[in-house]
């Protein structure tokens, strides 16, 4: 069986290997890929052999593993591995999507691996169906909840508390009314064309920002306006004098639909 590892972390995808090894003796582990970039161009390259199998961690180092579905589409059965708590596996449980636990152990994997011989073509057809549907309900989720690192965990964050996504130094993060802060794997421009467009406004380069936040707008040099919210932010936001219009409309569109 060809087996294909899809993980970030070093230790991790040793130990995996290791345990392939001792679980599957035959298996032939055909490559361990360790980013979504790396990922697509692997699926890309048809000279690369079809794996039987795909191991795939859920977060690697350029984001969420979903989107590697966005530029390719996987033939083989997918095992999710994952260092989620119960709270957030919730959703793969709905779909019946198997996950493996870090840190991984053999039982676990044999248990996994087992399920998967036994299927039918049918059953993997079935299976795969199902994957898909996780893959697009996840991103529509993803336009009310993203998931986030917080101490050693990963939780989900609604944009319901979000008052504003901030960039700095290629870094983009979710300041909720709370006055917490969360780094976002994802770039303003993403985030733009996911966020609900009557709850949310991209006033510049830095800042996206939720109407419940905005506390007052006062004008600006140049025609420009600034925004006061309802919290404190890192820098002053300020809206073009081209992009008054548009933020004006935006606000008599949401009023009106008060």
């Amino acid at each position: 069986m060809n087996v294909l590892i899809i993980e970030d972390e070093t230790a991790a995808a040793v130990n995996l290997k290791s345990i392939l090894r001792s679980v599957m003796p035959d298996c032939n582990v055909i490559d361990v890929l360790e980013s979504i970039e790396e990922s697509v161009d692997f699926f890309n390259d048809k000279s690369q052999p079809t794996p039987d199998l795909v191991f795939m961690d859920i977060h690697l180092a350029d984001g969420e593993s979903f989107r590697i579905f966005d530029s390719v589409e996987i033939q083989a059965p997918i095992i999710f591995t994952t260092a989620y708590d119960e709270y957030a596996l919730r959703a793969f449980k709905v779909n019946s999507i198997d996950y493996i636990l870090k840190p991984i152990k053999a039982e676990d994997l044999r248990h996994a691996i087992d399920k998967f011989t036994l299927l039918s073509g049918m059953e993997r057809n079935d299976y795969k169906s199902r994957v898909n549907t996780m893959i697009e309900s996840s991103k529509r989720d993803s336009q009310r909840v993203f998931l986030v690192h917080y101490k050693d965990k990963i939780i989900p964050l609604s944009i319901d508390d979000v008052a504003f996504f901030y960039t700095s130094n290629e870094k983009v993060s979710a300041h909720t009314y709370s006055g917490e802060r969360y780094v976002i794997d994802r770039t303003l421009e993403v985030l733009q064309s996911l966020l609900p467009d009557d709850e949310f406004f991209r006033a510049n380069r830095q800042f996206i920002v939720a109407r419940k936040a905005v506390k007052d707008i006062a004008v600006w040099f140049g025609s420009r306006l600034s925004l006061n919210l309802s919290i404190e932010t890192p820098e002053k936001i300020i809206i073009s004098k081209a992009r008054v219009p548009e933020f004006k409309q935006w606000l008599m569109d949401i009023n009106s639909a008060n």
